[in-house]
């Protein structure tokens, strides 16, 4: 039982869209309550109610505050330039082109945010259906919007979203993508001969979209932490994560600089390599503690065994670099910034 529990649990937990979905759907039963025992001519229009508490349950408290100020204030406006319109023309196709027209110009003003849409269908609303009792409609149609909204806001303080669990799992899939990464630029320096063009490309993985989700999971996070109660008891987990994040954001910085740096120059299409025959071992031994101190990036603290593994190696492959800059008269500037992402790769991982 308690393992059922506990895998529910989990589930819930990975998947906020759930939480989100009960939430806005109590918010809207209740707005709807509220709607139907409103006075006249608010009882009329009850089920305007719901739209504003589902405005104002999709998102984080901090943007539910601000989406539903911001979407109250395009119903507003799409009410004016309904109204207006009618005051000119008849009802007609015409009329409501010119309508729609108007509505979509004003959508577009950056202080409605992603809220603007509802502009436009304020004005459809109030121009077609509140065509019979125009006052009536329109102050029923905002007010019961705003009470709505206020019941959402207030659903959503009672029990505020904090995904850390979602933006922790985006975190591990950016670590092992990134580990997985450097093992394979590992495994390329391994050989007698550096790989060629197509082999370095079949080692490549895609990190962009992973360091990309991870990124707006973290935002996510951050923006939810806003004035948010349930933080007082995560707050370690928090920064923890906050920690863990800027990490690997750091080290997916300094993944993408090796890849360019070895694709680039350790190449058999080059007459002269970044590293050759007698630094890629060093750099393969480095890569290798690298990716194992990636992928021991967790919740907790990095191991520092694994940290000084990756300065000893990091370390060996410098003084290999001086030593063969000393007997072959070549720069090897590239093997130097090979060392300099590993440090500041290292460095970071140590900050968690």
């Amino acid at each position: 039982m308690r393992r059922a529990v506990a895998a529910a649990e989990g589930r819930w937990v990975r998947h906020p869209r759930w939480s989100l979905a009960l939430k806005g759907a109590i918010a809207a039963a209740l707005a709807w309550y509220v709607g139907v025992l409103a006075p006249a001519p608010f009882s009329d229009y009850p089920y305007y109610a719901p739209l504003g508490a589902v405005v104002a349950t999709t998102s984080t408290l901090a943007r539910s505050v601000r989406e539903s100020v911001q979407a109250i204030l395009a119903i507003l406006v799409g009410a004016v330039v309904a109204r207006g319109v009618d005051l000119v023309l008849a009802p007609s196709a015409l009329s409501v082109a010119l309508v729609v027209g108007l509505a979509l110009l004003c959508s577009g003003w950056h202080r409605f945010g992603q809220m603007g849409t509802w502009a436009v269908t304020s004005a459809l609303f109030v121009l077609i259906i509140g065509n019979a009792a125009k006052v009536e409609f329109v102050g029923a149609y905002a007010g019961l919007v705003v009470v709505g909204a206020a019941i959402g806001v207030g659903v959503n303080l009672l029990v505020p979203p904090l995904p850390l669990t979602p933006s922790g799992d985006a975190l591990a899939r950016l670590r092992d993508v990134l580990a997985d990464q450097v093992d394979s630029l590992a495994d390329g320096l391994e050989g007698d001969l550096p790989p060629s063009p197509e082999q370095w490309q079949e080692r490549r993985r895609e990190v962009s979209p992973t360091l990309a989700q991870a990124r707006e999971a973290i935002a996510r996070t951050r923006e939810a932490a806003r004035a948010n109660v349930r933080l007082r008891r995560h707050r370690d987990r928090a920064a923890t994560q906050v920690r863990r994040a800027a990490a690997l954001d750091t080290a997916a910085e300094v993944v993408d600089d090796l890849v360019r740096l070895l694709v680039e120059w350790e190449s058999t299409e080059r007459d002269v390599v970044a590293l050759g025959p007698r630094l890629r071992p060093s750099a393969a031994t480095a890569l290798r503690a690298y990716g194992r101190a990636l992928a021991g990036v967790g919740p907790g603290l990095v191991d520092q065994g694994v940290l000084a593994e990756v300065d000893r190696g990091v370390d060996a492959l410098r003084r290999e670099v001086l030593r063969t800059r000393q007997e072959v008269d070549e720069d090897y500037f590239v093997a130097g910034a090979v060392v300099l992402a590993l440090r500041r790769g290292a460095a970071a991982l140590a900050a968690t």
